[in-house]
């Protein structure tokens, strides 16, 4: 069974970080996705070697078109795709599509219907959309980063999960399918315009809730959900390793407590923040009688709302993950697995990572360009990669 999005066509204009994440997601989930891969330049650096390769697990699942979009047959072509095309992405610096002739006017008016999403850093407009930034950057404009970490170390970078991924790729891959449904009923397409900045801040509005209400503490590590809290952390237990523990609610922190062997009166206050210092402290000791394992086998499974904190190796192992079949092998490079599950149209993986402009002729021929485009764009130039399957 094809997955939910078959039959939407998709156009990835190649960059990195939360524009092919989008892609993938899109693929994942039954869409025709072609990427516009840029030419090889013999000799140039390359500050990301897993690109192009099968440990690019981010291109999986759709085919390779190579172009030199600095040519007008290349741009044509592309022109000539987004005719047939429901969603384009990019994820450029804002001006560059258009400068290359592809920005959304003339895409649009090649095809009216057409969905054009772009994700940056800062948005289109704004003082700092021209400016170049990272996950951690959007994050710290936030606010949100500052409320991350100990009050007495700088706040740390949460890996690039959160701009990149959950508020960049996450969000264009959302609002490209939000206008997408829109299309079917009006006819028309629009811009999606993806900001990393402002899906950081989405994902924030329950903390800016909270502050507005008064139960958000200023000072870094002090709230119960950032580490101030002595039931809801990470501690280290007597081997080295790590365990988590999230109980919140009053039952479950009753359930910590018994099978911490904890009955000291101090603890009964659960929300009073001004003993949190001292209860953790001492919980922490607790945690450090027992080996990970120990407390896996008394707490795992039950609603004291626990798990252990696993490194990459050890999470493809864990039951519940091995359950879930939520990683995958793909030319022997395990990775994780489509998400969310569909009880009717499942979504699979297609195919593995494409060598840039493996398919080129195939998709060309498949989306039905002009044959005398096609072999002009090979005759003249090396625009279009030979390799095709």
């Amino acid at each position: 069974m094809a997955g939910p999005l078959d039959g939407i066509r998709v156009i990835e204009m190649v960059g990195i970080g939360p524009c092919p994440f989008a892609a993938m997601m899109l693929a994942d989930m039954g869409a025709e996705v072609i990427r516009i891969d840029r030419v090889p330049t013999p000799g140039a650096s390359n500050p990301f070697p897993a690109l192009g390769t099968k440990f690019d697990t981010m291109a999986r699942g759709r085919r390779s078109l190579a172009l030199d979009l600095k040519r007008p047959d290349s741009r044509e072509v592309v022109l000539h795709l987004c005719g047939r095309a429901d969603i384009l992405i990019e994820g450029f610096r804002p001006g560059v599509m258009e400068r290359l002739g592809l920005g959304p006017d003339p895409c649009l008016e090649r095809n009216p219907r057409l969905v054009y999403g772009r994700v940056t850093g800062w948005g289109q407009d704004g003082p700092l959309a021209q400016a170049a930034g990272h996950d951690l950057n959007y994050l710290a404009l936030t606010g949100l980063l500052h409320e991350i970490g100990r009050d007495d170390t700088p706040p740390p970078p949460p890996l690039n999960l959160v701009g990149d991924f959950g508020a960049g790729g996450m969000l264009l891959a959302f609002g490209a399918i939000c206008a997408v449904l829109e299309a079917r009923s009006s006819g028309q397409g629009q811009v999606v315009d993806a900001a990393m900045l402002d899906g950081t801040n989405l994902l924030g509005t329950m903390i800016h809730g909270f502050r507005a209400h008064g139960s958000w503490h200023r000072g870094r590590g002090t709230n119960i959900v950032a580490g101030g809290s002595h039931f809801y952390d990470t501690y280290s237990c007597a081997d080295g390793k790590y365990i988590s523990i999230g109980a919140i609610e009053p039952q479950f922190y009753a359930l910590l407590l018994r099978l911490c062997g904890i009955d000291d009166p101090a603890f009964d206050n659960q929300m009073d923040s001004t003993r949190w210092p001292d209860l953790k402290a001492r919980i922490a000791a607790i945690f450090k009688t027992k080996t990970r394992d120990a407390w896996c086998e008394l707490m795992a499974g039950n609603d004291v709302c626990f798990a252990p904190v696993l490194d990459l190796e050890e999470a493809p192992l864990h039951p519940q993950n091995v359950a879930r079949r939520n990683f995958v092998e793909i030319e022997d490079v395990l990775q994780p697995a489509p998400a969310p599950r569909f009880s009717r149209t499942v979504a699979e993986i297609a195919s593995p990572p494409a060598i840039p402009g493996q398919h080129s002729r195939a998709i060309l021929e498949d989306w039905g360009v002009p044959e005398h485009l096609i072999d002009q764009a090979f005759k003249q130039s090396t625009a279009i990669g030979a390799r095709s399957a």
